[in-house]
């Protein structure tokens, strides 16, 4: 039987505002982390966080870049803490990646490993940067994969329907929160 983790990702507070994750969102992906709890699911934060200075960011990746100079990003700074909305408990893992894949520079995969994990339930935002990124190399190590559609959030709502409804049924599940929180229940 797979061992799933849920994963929460790039939900920090600078990232809830640029984003306008409205109280609504926030609060379907707090009652995702709970259910997942209430069915000893392990829950996983993974953030974005840069050595503050000048962290080693290629010319070419736009998207970092720009956020870096926009003040983004920064280990330390209280925006690139985790929404305190969805924060950790005890025995949560919080993962913090250097790049756009939860794998990108950080120790997710050991994470992954260490906890015996094969399948991942997959929230955060953006869904066109994080979300896409992790799933993309996740669906490579041919790790088990679903995507709470209404826990993942993007500023363009046509690329996130693009995403959930044409390129990630390929890859895994794609289902509603509430959808999931059944299949839990049913259990």
């Amino acid at each position: 039987m797979p061992k799933s983790a849920l994963l929460v990702m790039d939900v920090q507070r600078d990232i809830v505002d640029i984003t306008d994750a409205g109280p609504g969102y926030l609060s379907r992906l707090g009652t995702a982390i709970e259910g997942a709890r209430a069915a000893d699911i392990p829950v996983i934060y993974v953030t974005i966080a840069l050595p503050p200075g000048d962290p080693e960011v290629g010319p070419y990746n736009r998207v970092i870049t720009s956020a870096v100079r926009d003040g983004l990003f920064t280990e330390g700074a209280p925006g690139t803490g985790i929404h305190p909305d969805v924060a950790p408990r005890p025995g949560d893992a919080v993962v913090t990646k250097r790049r756009g894949s939860a794998f990108s520079g950080s120790d997710f995969d050991l994470v992954l490993r260490a906890r015996g994990i094969d399948s991942l339930v997959v929230t955060g935002i953006a869904t066109s940067g994080v979300v896409l990124a992790t799933l993309s190399s996740a669906f490579d190590l041919d790790l088990g994969l679903t995507v709470l559609v209404d826990a993942c959030l993007d500023d363009d709502p046509e690329l996130h329907r693009v995403l959930t409804e044409r390129l990630f049924p390929r890859w895994g599940d794609v289902i509603a929160v509430e959808d999931w929180l059944k299949t839990l229940a049913a259990r």
